[in-house]
């Protein structure tokens, strides 16, 4: 092929490649900029242990630590390591953030994960208090200390509970949830 005919043709195709609309860079952690808040979690194992007899389920009383932090600017707004005091809950049962109930399923005692929560599933357009701004994504570095059967005689109300099953989980709520 011609030296000419052959930038005649790919001359043309670059310039259609390099004119067409800008592709949409996504966010990193740290860059100013936030993830868009329908964007799924993510997911991402730090360490694993080589033993696991039982993963976390919903309904699931867990200790944790955790440090939480904004992922535009990396600055941590809560850590329960600083406090030295392990955070307790009932996963699935709403007394966390969606991102937090979805995020640490099928976790081992002594698993570490990073968990990148958009806007959505954290705490939304309304922020929370003066550290968390609205419609922030959310960097929780996480590490499961014990598993154990959540005692409901505290937080469960049996008008709450519809043909036998507990109302405060919500399978579908579990669906896409992406790993990176």
């Amino acid at each position: 092929m011609p030296h000419n005919l052959l930038h005649s043709l790919l001359l043309p195709l670059l310039l259609a490649c390099l004119s067409s609309a800008p592709h949409r860079v996504a966010a990193k952690q740290g860059d100013g900029t936030d993830l868009p808040p329908d964007s799924p979690i993510r997911i991402g194992v730090k360490k694993r242990p080589l033993d696991c007899p039982r993963r976390t389920t919903s309904g699931d009383s867990l200790s944790m630590h955790y440090t939480g932090s904004l992922y535009k600017d990396n600055k941590k707004f809560d850590s329960s390591y600083d406090r030295d005091e392990p955070f307790k809950f009932v996963v699935g049962s709403g007394q966390v953030i969606k991102g937090w109930d979805q995020g640490l399923l099928n976790m081992c005692v002594g698993e570490k994960r990073k968990l990148v929560i958009p806007s959505d599933l954290g705490y939304g357009n309304e922020g929370a208090g003066t550290d968390i701004p609205a419609g922030a994504t959310l960097v929780f570095e996480v590490e499961l200390l014990d598993i154990s059967d959540a005692d409901y005689s505290d937080t469960y109300d049996s008008s709450d509970d519809v043909d036998g099953i507990y109302s405060g989980f919500n399978n579908d709520d579990y669906m896409g949830m992406g790993e990176f």
